[in-house]
């Protein structure tokens, strides 16, 4: 993906669903260029033609260009990104496309970058106070560097940080809900590495002497994990799905009316 050249000198104007090419552009950090041509691959929709024939982009374009970088991130040539976007839905929502970008980042190392406050107000797309930065610094979405203007984020936890500014929750319960997924995904992955050790390391007792057969074990490990961590999304999104029901069952369906004259 070619980014564009330089730091986005600030927010960018304009509410998300109601972003220009221009603004689109500089809320992803490419160019314009860029975005034409995925256009003309199919690789984002249209835009909304809106007043004056101006294209209008929404979510689900800037989350599309998002995880094309992450598929590109992770390697893949653009005719193979190309059949991965073609095996997703068409009406594919923003929030579905950055479980996908977020199940792609899980299969990178570990990255943080290091940006200034306006790079990053201009990222989000919005002015950030410095209650947000401390909220998001308390989510460990970013850390504060010895320049009180430089912050080191984590690209895979940014937007949803920002997302979760405008949640009308307390800082406490966000915590408090952080604490209770890393409590039990710890335990998961746990015990999932303790079953992939029982059912295929044991087995293979003293690979560590055959160079060879210990690199097709690491390998082996390396790609089950996104295999795992997809495996895990969709558990916990129906686990979810369940639990709201319960809480919050579904209305009633109305009786029908008895027919007119009787």
């Amino acid at each position: 993906m070619e980014r564009q050249d330089g730091p986005v000198d600030g927010p960018v104007e304009g509410p998300t669903g109601q972003l220009t090419v221009d603004q689109l552009a500089a809320r992803a950090g490419v160019t314009v260029r860029t975005v034409r041509f995925y256009s003309t691959r199919g690789l984002l929709p249209p835009p909304t033609i809106g007043p004056r024939r101006v294209g209008r982009y929404g979510p689900e374009h800037l989350s599309r260009l998002a995880l094309i970088e992450e598929l590109q991130n992770q390697g893949m040539t653009l005719a193979a990104i190309e059949r991965y976007l073609q095996r997703l839905p068409d009406d594919i929502s923003a929030h579905d496309l950055a479980i996908h970008r977020a199940v792609v980042a899980s299969w990178m190392p570990d990255t943080v970058d290091e940006t200034t406050r306006v790079q990053l107000e201009g990222r989000v797309g919005r002015e950030l106070t410095d209650d947000d930065l401390e909220r998001l610094e308390a989510m460990s979405v970013l850390a504060r560097t010895d320049d009180p203007e430089v912050f080191r984020v984590d690209p895979a936890l940014v937007q949803l940080g920002v997302r979760l500014l405008d949640v009308p929750i307390s800082q406490e319960a966000i915590l408090a809900a952080r604490e209770v997924m890393m409590e039990h995904t710890r335990s998961a992955a746990r015990e999932l590495s303790r079953l992939f050790k029982r059912e295929v390391w044991d087995p293979y007792r003293g690979v560590e002497s055959d160079p060879q057969r210990l690199q097709r074990m690491k390998s082996l490990s390396a790609h089950m994990q996104p295999m795992v961590v997809q495996a895990l999304v969709t558990a916990f999104q129906r686990s979810m799905k369940e639990e709201l029901r319960e809480v919050f069952p579904p209305d009633p369906a109305p009786l029908p009316r008895p027919p007119a004259g009787r």
